[in-house]
């Protein structure tokens, strides 16, 4: 599980988030929604101890991610909004890299990253150098780098965009398949439609706090709006 308990974090004059709290539970996917600007890639900075709030504090498991930043690390897999893949080395070798980087030996690491490329179907470009794939490929990698060393926690930020069709249904599967398993996977989105098809919860976020956190059901409910679109506009604009 994953737990944000009142985080706040401002950036000179600029609060990002104000006193945020939730919680994204094991063997569900959970959708960070919100406006540009309302604090949802802050709230996963904070998560993947890529910065410090300035209160609060959050917890992946039973890690608080200040004070067990090591073993945060090992427990997160995260895909960030811009891939930042090297060019220069083929698929197998991105992956390798963040392999040798979490510590796993050759031996493992080797057969890891053989059912990473089984699983994610990248047998085609696995040996290609990087430089020059379709998105969809460059997903497909980061995300494997992501899940190398086999992490219960996936933080995913817009994994769907920029992706045609046939990716973002391949991404779909892998996602409710790493659900299946019990991870507990975490991602922010503006695409409605791929919350409907994957998410059990959401968390809204709307001028750096929290507006809703439910499951779907409970949001159209609570809205009194059947369409998804209009039930987070309406929780967005609510407390405005």
């Amino acid at each position: 599980m994953i737990r944000a308990e009142s985080l706040s974090k401002s950036f000179g004059k600029v609060q990002a988030v104000k006193d945020v709290s939730f919680h994204a539970a094991d063997g569900r996917v959970t959708a960070l929604l919100g406006p540009n600007g309302a604090g949802k890639s802050t709230s996963l900075r904070i998560l993947s101890t890529v910065i410090k709030p300035d209160t609060g504090t959050a917890y992946v498991g039973e890690h608080e991610v200040s004070a067990s930043r090591n073993q945060v690390l090992k427990a997160i897999g995260v895909l960030p909004h811009d891939a930042g893949l090297y060019g220069r080395l083929s698929a197998r070798e991105n992956i390798a890299y963040f392999g040798a980087l979490h510590g796993l030996d050759k031996q493992s690491l080797a057969s890891r990253i053989d059912t990473l490329i089984e699983e994610l179907e990248m047998a085609e470009f696995a040996d290609r150098r990087v430089a020059g794939f379709s998105q969809g490929q460059r997903i497909k990698v980061a995300l494997a780098r992501a899940i190398v060393h086999d992490p219960q926690h996936l933080l995913l930020d817009e994994p769907t965009n920029g992706l045609d069709v046939m990716a973002t249904r391949a991404l779909r599967e892998i996602i409710l398949s790493l659900k299946k398993q019990g991870r507990c996977v975490l991602f922010s989105s503006h695409i409605m439609q791929e919350v409907t098809n994957l998410c059990d919860d959401v968390i809204i976020i709307g001028d750096g706090e929290v507006k809703f956190e439910g499951t779907l059901a409970e949001l159209q409910q609570g809205s009194g709006e059947a369409d998804l679109e209009d039930a987070f506009i309406a929780k967005v604009g609510a407390t405005e």
